[in-house]
């Protein structure tokens, strides 16, 4: 009964609601969170973040023309694109998320945002009144199957035959749960501004109500029908995350839409994109349960090195089982690389092992952002360099973290030098189901990757990004 109360509250809100080849590139920035003046409450907020977004991944609830555009960084912790909804169009910045599918926006007058990083008010809203080209999607039409649960579309049943490519009952409610929030509203087919590309009956998630979320909406680059790159029928997209010292400031580096994913200068290194072997009956069972894990990027990351000593790791974490469990997804939503304990803690160990003696660990930080280990700096004339840290993949790709990509500086008194890879450390909730490596955004800052879709693989190289 409560639940039928929910949508008479979301459809009361929502009244009012009566291909070529060339490269499209588009700024990415990072996006904010409520400024917070204490460096160690940042962290610690990023680090829980990281933490919550892993406990979704992995117990999740829920061919176009080119084009280059900006991708923003914001200080918490995530990056954001600005893509245009409606005639005439409507500007919205929305995260830029690789593991989720269906892309959302803020939307109507009466958009409700809850415990959010920005005032409801401030937020930039999508008005689907003021645009010639919104139409909410009906509960006979197919898309509304893409998102629901044929069992759950079973009350569309009472529209007649006669009317079933036009019905007038709308697609249900949805309901998008996140590792740290949520959002929720209904489906509308809308036309699209992406840069120089258009894209008209693009399906958007209208939400009226979120809490917890960041100032905008999510724009979904994951695997399946409902997901940006689907829609548009993309070949490959590729993006270059800009350094966090530039988080706020307006600086942006570039999602870029159907690239060539390699120039042939041989400086990309190339994985296979694996899928995890649990299926997706229905499309509308990729939002919900363990089938969810189909919208990841699986990676094989063979092994892990420290110093180029082979960190000691159970086989059965680096490959997703059919259970689903395991494996190695890549997430631009997620900031600091997340590690299931059985990988964790044998890396922390080796890293701690090749520092003793070297530097003293910092407790008091550790426990302020809830990052581990953490060391005292050095002093600058020790020139102590810390053990290089890379990623083995499945091909013979490496990726060589510099310095700056898995540890961060805290404090300014007596600074100290943080691992920036999190693990639950018997926090509740997060635990061996699901990814036992998410590959975050932190990890890849100053990284060109891209997704070669049409090959199914993913390249990266480093590079400035700025």
């Amino acid at each position: 009964m409560a639940q039928f109360y929910y949508y008479q509250f979301l459809l009361f809100l929502l009244l009012p609601l009566a291909a070529g080849e060339n490269e499209i590139s588009i700024p990415l920035r990072r996006a904010p969170l409520p400024l917070l003046l204490d460096p160690f409450d940042r962290l610690y907020g990023i680090t829980s973040a990281s933490l919550l977004r892993a406990q979704l991944l992995k117990k999740p609830t829920t061919t176009s023309p080119s084009t280059r555009a900006a991708l923003f960084p914001h200080s918490y912790g995530g990056y954001s694109i600005n893509i245009s909804f409606g005639n005439p169009p409507q500007e919205i910045p929305l995260v830029f998320d690789t593991g989720s599918q269906l892309t959302w926006i803020p939307c109507t007058t009466k958009y409700i945002c809850q415990n959010c990083s920005s005032q409801a008010n401030s937020i930039p809203t999508f008005f689907p009144k003021a645009s010639s080209t919104s139409k909410l999607i009906g509960c006979k039409n197919t898309k509304c199957g893409w998102i629901h649960s044929p069992e759950f579309l079973s009350r569309c049943r009472s529209c007649l035959p006669s009317n079933s490519s036009d019905c007038s009952q709308i697609c249900p409610p949805y309901l998008l749960v996140y590792g740290s929030g949520s959002t929720a509203g209904l489906l509308l087919s809308e036309t699209l501004h992406f840069s120089t590309l258009t894209v008209t009956d693009f399906v958007v998630g209208c939400s009226v109500f979120s809490d917890r979320m960041p100032g905008g909406g999510i724009a979904g680059f994951g695997r399946g029908v409902t997901s940006l790159p689907d829609q548009f029928r993309l070949k490959s997209f590729s993006y270059c995350l800009i350094s966090r010292k530039f988080d706020d400031e307006g600086e942006s580096g570039s999602l870029v839409l159907n690239g060539i994913p390699d120039s042939g200068n041989g400086e990309v290194s190339f994985t296979p994109l694996l899928k995890n072997p649990v299926p997706a009956a229905t499309a509308a069972d990729a939002t919900y349960g363990a089938e969810a894990f189909s919208v990841y990027y699986y990676v094989g990351l063979r092994r892990i090195t420290v110093g180029g000593k082979k960190v000691k790791i159970p086989h059965k974490a680096l490959v997703p089982g059919f259970d689903g469990n395991g494996g190695t997804i890549v997430d631009s939503g997620t900031t600091f690389t997340f590690m299931e304990p059985a990988v964790f803690e044998p890396l922390a160990a080796a890293l701690v092992g090749q520092v003793a003696g070297k530097l003293n660990r910092s407790g008091q930080v550790e426990v302020l952002t809830g990052l581990r280990p953490c060391f005292e700096m050095p002093d600058r004339e020790s020139n102590y360099s810390f053990p290089d840290l890379v990623f083995h993949f499945k091909g013979g790709a490496e990726m060589r973290l510099p310095l700056e990509n898995y540890f961060a500086i805290v404090g300014t008194s007596r600074p100290a030098i943080c691992l920036t890879i999190v693990s639950p450390n018997g926090a509740a909730g997060v635990g061996g189901e699901g990814p036992a490596i998410i590959l975050g955004s932190f990890q890849q800052q100053n990284y060109y990757v891209v997704y070669d879709l049409e090959k199914e693989r993913l390249g990266f190289r480093r590079q400035s990004c700025s």
